[in-house]
């Protein structure tokens, strides 16, 4: 795995184990619990954990082709940027992604969350194990609001998304 990749994930990876070890006294009843017109913290981990398995599937469609996809530029290191910090203002808000919300799957209880977001995670390892150093920098990531990026920026918006989240799962709590 190149060592930019391992950083980037390890970095992930602790976000994602503190998030987990945060709820993990939780009971199903206070992981549920949604004040009205607002998500659960079940409802949060299920909508990150969709959006991170959604890109998943894409990048595995995308790893194939490659060779012949372009490498990204300056135009996709300001659209990062940008985008980081879209996640960052705490007064902006998005509406989930039509296809995310459409395909999200409601997981209810601590074992859940934490398996299906092991399982996601593992895959992600796996996929960065594979892809050449020579290839790292190519258009292989497509966010819905950016666009193509290239697998690091992926793992530096699952970060920021992440962290997106967090104020809201810290007021739940």
């Amino acid at each position: 795995m190149h060592h930019s990749f391992q950083k980037l994930f390890a970095r992930l990876e602790f976000q994602r184990k503190n998030t987990l070890n945060s709820i993990m006294q939780l009971n199903n009843e206070q992981l549920n619990f949604a004040p009205q017109g607002k998500w659960s913290i079940a409802q949060i981990l299920s909508h990150i954990i969709a959006a991170e398995t959604m890109s998943l599937q894409y990048i595995k469609k995308k790893i194939h082709g490659v060779k012949e996809a372009e490498d990204t530029g300056m135009k996709e290191e300001i659209k990062m940027i940008l985008l980081k910090w879209s996640q960052r203002l705490p007064g902006l808000k998005f509406k989930a992604p039509k296809q995310v919300v459409e395909t999200t799957t409601q997981l209810h209880d601590f074992a859940t969350i934490k398996n299906e977001w092991d399982t996601v995670r593992s895959e992600y390892h796996a996929l960065l194990e594979t892809i050449p150093n020579e290839y790292i920098n190519r258009k292989i990531y497509k966010h819905v609001r950016v666009g193509y990026l290239n697998m690091k920026h992926a793992l530096i918006f699952f970060r920021e998304h992440i962290g997106h989240h967090l104020p809201q799962i810290k007021k739940l709590l």
